[in-house]
């Protein structure tokens, strides 16, 4: 099938194919027809199979070709936001805009994006310019909305992406007091990579008798990335990365940390080693990261290491090696950071440097994958047998503390496709859209979560 067969404009279609793209993933053929039909949607997928086109395609299409769309091309003082875009980095905001912007170049559109870590005056102005589709980190729009620098009453379409980020990343507050200002009739898509039981919450209490996409079985892994684990002594992995690095010669690496430190020390340890490294995290400044990420992603740097605040937001073509420096305390989180290789159809390689005190970690995450990791001994760096496991910090954002303190964990979602919400399928009549939300425990910020 081609992306003309699915109800886009001429103008989308033609940005597309000048993009590289010619054939829908199976997220956008799903959720591009639900998107145009003009109800809510709830669509999971896994990461990298192209849920942004799954949204940015079909709501460019609605915003273009109604009455109120032509009318607002006359003059740019006039527009009015109409389409609200939520990430939950500062890095997915960005990527979320170019897409929109490289497949609305030949509409009559126009966006913007806001997020923290960089002046908000050259906002203001652009806000004040008149914008048709604003993509935003929830911190920085509240900043907006408590200055009277957005006004978001004329909103037709909110878009939810990866929603169980936001709410991992406590988010929850700051989503409720948007609502709140936003038209109570709008069409509302929520987009997440991963289900739990807290997400079916939030959708019950957003969604209005909502479309439910998912195309893959949950939390799985794509299939076209190869995954291992070395098992290694804690105070070696500095060593071996640098030894896979230079023996395998990656040329582009992204490697994860569970802490900001962890990753500041990680780069200076790899450029003793002779390895060009730089880090990305939330204590560094807008334009550090972004300058990480530019020469990343034009292959001058040779590794980025990160923490998960990156984990959603970045999107490298080809990009050939992850490795999980170390486990994720969250076990959702290693499908979303192994996701950034394997992407549109290319192959990828994932490697996890796994010590005695993650072994714990390892079991929760090939639970989560429905699947065992091949192990793999690398001669000179055998583990020993005999290390006792030491409790894991974890990092700040998650609720602090070690390891074996309970963590909020997400139950099934029942995989469907269906028009009626999850209380309509039990007999009871479906609920309007409500800005209600079931109770959750206020997680805190990570740093620079909110976007500042």
């Amino acid at each position: 099938m081609s992306f003309s067969k699915l109800g886009l404009s001429d103008a989308i279609v033609r940005a597309v194919t000048e993009h590289g793209y010619t054939t829908p993933t199976p997220i956008q053929m799903q959720a591009i027809p639900a998107v145009l039909a003009g109800g809510d949607l709830l669509a999971g997928a896994q990461t990298g199979t192209g849920k942004t086109a799954g949204f940015t395609l079909p709501i460019l299409h609605r915003l273009s070709n109604d009455t109120l769309g032509a009318a607002q091309t006359t003059t740019t003082s006039q527009r009015s936001i109409r389409a609200l875009v939520l990430t939950p980095t500062r890095e997915l905001a960005a990527q979320v805009e170019e897409s929109v912007r490289t497949y609305g170049k030949y509409l009559h559109l126009n966006s913007t994006v806001i997020f923290g870590g960089v002046g908000i005056n050259p906002q203001i102005k652009q806000l004040k310019h008149g914008v048709d589709i604003l993509v935003a980190t929830p911190g920085r729009l509240l900043d907006h909305m408590q200055q009277g620098t957005v006004n978001l009453s004329k909103v037709e379409i909110l878009i939810l992406d990866e929603a169980d980020r936001m709410l991992d990343m406590g988010f929850i507050k700051d989503i409720r007091k948007v609502l709140a200002v936003l038209p109570k009739k709008r069409q509302n898509l929520l987009f997440s990579a991963t289900f739990s039981e807290e997400i079916k919450a939030l959708a019950d209490g957003l969604l209005n008798s909502p479309a439910m996409i998912e195309v893959a079985r949950r939390n799985s892994t794509v299939e076209i990335i190869s995954q291992k684990v070395h098992p290694v002594d804690r105070d070696k992995k500095h060593p071996m990365l640098a030894h896979l690095i230079k023996t395998n010669q990656w040329s582009q690496v992204l490697v994860f940390t569970r802490t900001k430190h962890g990753a500041n020390k990680l780069v200076e340890q790899l450029e003793k080693d002779g390895i060009g490294a730089l880090a990305i995290h939330g204590n560094k400044s807008q334009s550090a990261r972004t300058r990480a990420l530019t020469e990343f992603k034009s292959g001058e740097l040779q590794v980025l290491v990160a923490t998960d605040i990156a984990a959603r937001g970045i999107d490298i073509d080809q990009l050939p090696h992850v490795v999980n420096y170390d486990l994720p305390n969250v076990p959702e989180d290693y499908v979303h950071r192994i996701g950034r290789t394997g992407r549109a159809g290319a192959t990828g390689e994932a490697v996890s440097l796994v010590c005695v005190d993650e072994h714990e970690m390892l079991r929760d995450i090939e639970k989560l994958i429905k699947q065992s990791l091949p192990k793999q001994v690398i001669p000179g760096f055998e583990p020993d047998l005999n290390a006792k496991a030491q409790p894991v910090q974890l990092r700040s954002g998650n609720g602090g503390g070690h390891r074996n303190q309970p963590r909020a964990g997400g139950g099934a979602v029942v995989k469907v496709k269906t028009t009626q919400s999850a209380k309509s399928r039990t007999g009871a009549p479906a609920k309007p859209s409500s800005n209600k939300f079931p109770p959750r425990p206020a997680a805190p910020h990570r740093s620079g979560g909110r976007g500042r």
